[in-house]
């Protein structure tokens, strides 16, 4: 499980000789740990420490965040939560619930030391699975798996440059949408009831248990200024809306949802077009749609924005060397359950789902 670099100069060898520490972080590193993130390339949103106590609270996972320190400075940082379930399992995941957030090291030496910890404190409790989610190839021999995408755009402050982005289709698509009587609003916590309801209602429809509201309370309160929701209204009826969150030149639909019996007047297109543009209004230059299976068909909706693909490569370790339990819709395992969810009444998927989500990173 090393990771492997080509041959660098003198001071790069003797750097990767020198010793380095890992040790579980604590609050006292909070400041040093942002910092560290804020000035690597590979440093994204989810690594922040912010979402540690978002995690800890809305889901009760136990953070384990490991730092590697370098004569007192931050060389390395990885992320963990652990979950003990009796249906999924004892794993640890970096981050859980997120596409990316695995290891951010200066040196490949690091970057292995932080894994060879991560191995040990999984087998000293006794967890059966590590999982490491990156949004780039990293040189760790760890298996992975590698069936999961991201599709980004660039985005721009004046909305005729955007359109300009987009083919002759889905120019034409999303005029139409503007024609049909739509209207988006953002802000924060004043819209999270809209947004919570057309959520769990298509949770349902997808046969999957929702977060409780609790959770999207707390990123609000962790990221009051890099939290937004966007909701979709059509006389007086909210029907779409999603979930943003942004860091540095990047913002994500993390959550997006919309009526379904509202899909003759185009609001998932109407929707997106308007996050593109609050995008671009924000400041941001980059648009996250969001994790997708490959050829699905979120996947290809998201394709027609002239989206590039980001493959994720989410390296695993398990106590047992078998290949992952993949904890997803087209495992035949839970075709029964997701067709009993389906059939629900609404207000027992809200009451009951959360603690079933709570348990699926």
């Amino acid at each position: 499980m090393n990771w492997t670099s080509a041959t660098g100069s003198p001071e790069q060898s003797e750097r990767e000789k020198r010793t380095v520490d890992v040790l579980l972080a604590t609050d006292a590193d909070a400041p040093l740990w942002d910092e560290f993130v804020s000035r690597r390339e590979q440093g994204v949103n989810y690594h922040r420490w912010g979402w540690r106590k978002v995690i800890e609270e809305a889901f009760r996972w136990k953070s384990c965040y490991l730092v590697a320190k370098e004569n007192g400075s931050i060389c390395g940082i990885l992320p963990l939560a652990e979950n003990r379930s009796r249906v999924f399992g004892h794993l640890l995941c970096s981050l859980p619930f997120f596409s990316e957030a695995g290891i951010v090291a200066d040196l490949p030496t690091v970057a292995n030391a932080l894994a060879e910890k991560a191995v040990r404190i999984a087998k000293r409790s006794g967890a059966e699975y590590v999982e490491l989610r990156h949004a780039h190839e990293t040189a760790l021999s760890w298996p992975a798996k590698t069936n999961k995408v991201t599709l980004v755009c660039d985005v721009f402050a004046d909305p005729e440059e955007n359109m300009q982005h987009l083919s002759t289709k889905m120019r034409t698509n999303v005029r139409r949408s503007l024609r049909a009587g739509l209207e988006a609003e953002f802000g924060g916590r004043e819209f999270l009831d809209d947004f919570y309801e057309v959520f769990c209602r298509k949770m349902r429809e997808l046969g999957t248990p929702p977060y409780a509201k609790r959770f999207f309370e707390l990123i609000l309160t962790a990221f009051p200024q890099d939290a937004f929701v966007c909701r979709v209204r059509h006389s007086r009826k909210t029907v779409g809306a999603a979930f943003l969150t942004g860091y540095g030149q990047s913002i994500e639909a993390n959550w997006s949802a919309c009526a379904a019996d509202a899909l003759v007047l185009r609001p998932n297109m109407f929707l997106f077009w308007e996050l593109l543009c609050f995008a671009g209004r924000k400041g941001y230059r980059t648009f996250d749609f969001g994790r997708s299976s490959i050829d699905s068909g979120t996947y290809r909706f998201k394709q027609q924005w002239n989206t590039r693909v980001v493959p994720l490569s989410w390296n695993y370790w398990s106590k047992s060397g078998e290949q992952a339990l993949e904890l997803n819709p087209n495992n035949p395992r839970y075709q029964a359950a997701i067709w009993a969810w389906k059939h629900l009444p609404l207000s027992v998927t809200k009451l009951v789902g959360p603690a079933i989500a709570r348990c699926l990173p």
